[in-house]
């Protein structure tokens, strides 16, 4: 008879404390988000003077006709194209919430909204309305670099000069965001799918989201998690010991993508059974012992020494140690 009141008991407090463990962690949950929504709000309130064209989300819907025309999906959300009232081409990113956070869109806000720079991509205006957070940006026909990099004999394959020209417009812009802003901007997530490409392929620097703004005079940066993408992230953001972490984590992560763009190949080893069986820049430091082609390209002088001078600077890019990475950047 005990057991039959003793079993009875546990089911009731069963019965009944789950509901009340579901309610405190449904409470917990929307004071965390409210808490995130406020200091998004403060932060608009007391920056407004320089942010860009703040939209309501039914001006969204309106922009980009109920969300018409999908252009690609991510792990932060969709992008969708748009058209304003200037009759002028944007790409609607609408940020799925459950996976960012307010530092994450203060971020992309606060950095990409004062740049203004040829190879930077311009945030023309952005949405918050709580559940619903949106940025508006310039549409870039021609997409994003990965796109280009590996498409060796389509329509749209780009040759070597142009290649070239795209990786000193990305250059550019990255020294840009380290030494032509009033603060230190450090990207974090340089890679071929964040430079878009517009109708003449000039680069635009893109996804501020991981960026970080520091007072220029300071040397290095603290950061309390690892950021970036594997296969671009320099080394000190894993290894203490290595140096400290700064606007070097740009130029290895350029570094890695300029390799890319020289061999025609994406960060893996394309001949090799397994991905991790040979590491991208000693495959490239080989092809260029030997003075092989790299990949595609045409027994050309002028071709294969620009080239040759891409992987040279990509290398001196992504140096172990900080200290010995160089480039404008």
């Amino acid at each position: 008879m005990d057991n039959f009141y003793a079993a009875n008991y546990i089911a009731a407090k069963f019965i009944l404390g789950t509901p009340c463990v579901l309610i405190l962690l449904i409470y917990k949950w929307m004071r965390r988000h409210q808490a995130n929504d406020a200091k998004i709000e403060e932060f608009l309130l007391v920056h407004n003077n320089f942010l860009p064209i703040r939209y309501s989300y039914s001006d969204i819907k309106k922009i980009t006709e109920n969300f018409k025309h999908k252009l690609g999906e991510g792990g932060y959300g969709s992008v969708y194209r748009g058209i304003l009232r200037s009759g002028n081409e944007v790409a609607v990113k609408i940020l799925n919430k459950s996976k960012t956070d307010s530092q994450d869109f203060i971020s992309e806000v606060a950095t990409i909204g004062r740049i203004h720079h040829v190879n930077v991509v311009q945030l023309v205006g952005f949405c918050f309305n709580y559940s619903k957070q949106a940025l508006v940006y310039d549409f870039m026909p021609n997409g994003s670099l990965d796109k280009h990099i590996s498409n060796k004999d389509g329509d749209d394959s780009l040759d070597y000069k142009k290649m070239h020209e795209i990786s000193l417009g990305i250059a550019r812009g990255i020294e840009h965001l380290h030494r032509g802003c009033d603060m230190q901007i450090l990207h974090f997530d340089i890679k071929p799918h964040n430079i878009l490409l517009d109708r003449s392929f000039t680069p635009k620097i893109s996804d501020f989201g991981l960026a970080r703004l520091y007072p220029t005079g300071h040397n290095t940066v603290s950061l309390t998690a690892v950021r970036g993408t594997l296969g671009y992230m320099a080394p000190e953001l894993f290894y203490k010991d290595i140096g400290g972490i700064s606007y070097k984590a740009d130029v290895y992560s350029f570094g890695m993508m300029l390799m890319e763009m020289a061999g025609r190949r994406r960060n893996i080893n394309a001949h090799a059974e397994r991905s991790s069986q040979i590491y991208f820049p000693m495959w490239v430091y080989d092809q260029l012992g030997k003075e092989k082609e790299v990949e595609r390209i045409d027994v050309i002088e002028e071709e294969r020494e620009t080239t040759r001078k891409m992987i040279i600077v990509a290398l001196w890019c992504i140096q172990l140690s900080p200290n010995d990475r160089r480039g404008k950047s």
